[in-house]
């Protein structure tokens, strides 16, 4: 009997998310399976990967063989390298410990990486949004402007022109007034 780790699709239309299980290569795609190991979401950005990695890597020795997909996401969060380093422990290259050592360390990295870019995601779309903020108040400030331009009447310029030159006049009449005195 041929064991395969596959994604079997759950979710909506459009939206579809899927349960990484461990299944008889002759069962349907949606159908009988032997264990559900874990789950998997592209729609999130990075693709939420949920699994045990324990029983993954059992499976993975046992000689399960992953699809394509499965492999990525087992190479992804290290059970292909943990089942590669397993293999040279077993050959006699190295010790459990520095294998143990070796996997730590790997994981580390990698969870760093992840954890990075989260953040830049994350701070490019406040970026964004501040970008759009700033467009839209600005936008509301030309439409202010433009309304109170078209609800200032039209008299009244006129009407300060007609001041101007009133206070004008009586500025020279004053002038005149106190040179003839």
């Amino acid at each position: 009997m041929a064991v395969k780790i596959r994604l079997a699709r759950r979710g909506r239309k459009k939206a579809a998310q899927f349960d990484i299980v461990v299944a008889d290569a002759r069962a349907p795609r949606d159908g009988r399976f032997i264990e559900k190991i874990g789950t998997y979401d592209p729609n999130t950005n990075p693709a939420s990967i949920n699994f045990d990695g324990d029983k993954a890597f059992d499976w993975i020795m046992k000689g399960a063989q992953p699809t394509d997909t499965v492999r990525a996401m087992l190479s992804y969060r290290g059970v292909l390298y943990r089942k590669h380093l397993q293999l040279g422990v077993i050959k006699g290259a190295i010790s459990q410990d520095v294998a143990d050592e070796r996997f730590t360390a790997w994981k580390e990295q990698k969870d760093a990486k992840i954890e990075g870019k989260r953040t830049t995601l994350g701070s490019a779309k406040e970026e964004a949004r501040k970008a759009a903020l700033a467009a839209e108040t600005k936008v509301k400030e030309a439409r202010a402007e433009a309304l109170r331009i078209k609800n200032t009447p039209v008299a009244a310029p006129a009407a300060e022109a007609a001041e101007g030159e009133t206070t004008e006049a009586a500025a020279s009449t004053e002038g005149t007034e106190e040179a003839g005195a």
